[in-house]
């Protein structure tokens, strides 16, 4: 019984170590270069600069705010444009990238702080949010975000 167990547990640890996934020198270009996207992402979701949001997300984008609320890529912008999605700065309090598939999709999670306009007594209205994302690299539009989903976390 004993060899049994053992020889499962080298199993185990030999199937863990084949999944296991070393960077290529690509995935590594590719986690700088969305880190650097995401990074201005925010500036642009504060500027509403539309013209960058509509580039950046896919057009299959799946938008899920910290309320459970969804949207797709036109019915996030907009409420950009209608003001349901206000943001008058967003600090990156954590980042972090993962690439995989030889530089052409990423997973991001970080933590981020986001000052929203000022609430009726002029108290300050901040969202502390832990959130992820995923990004794939389109050959023609170039890097995408096709899900994003966040968190509120406490104060």
């Amino acid at each position: 019984m004993k060899i049994i167990t053992i020889f499962l547990l080298l199993l185990l640890g030999g199937v863990g170590v084949a999944f296991a996934q070393t960077p290529t020198a690509k995935d590594k270009a590719a986690a700088q270069e969305v880190e650097r996207l995401e990074r201005q992402r925010f500036d642009v979701q504060v500027k509403k600069d539309y013209a960058f949001l509509e580039k950046v997300f896919a057009d299959d984008l799946i938008y899920t705010h910290a309320s459970g609320k969804q949207n797709g890529k036109s019915d996030y912008i907009q409420s950009i444009r209608d003001g349901k999605s206000q943001y008058e700065k967003i600090d990156v309090e954590a980042l972090n990238v993962r690439a995989y598939n030889n530089g052409q999709a990423a997973v991001v999670n970080g933590t981020i702080t986001i000052t929203l306009p000022p609430t009726a007594k002029a108290n300050p209205n901040l969202a502390h949010l832990k959130y992820v994302v995923v990004q794939i690299k389109d050959p023609k539009k170039g890097w995408q975000v096709v899900l994003w989903q966040s968190q509120k976390q406490p104060k």
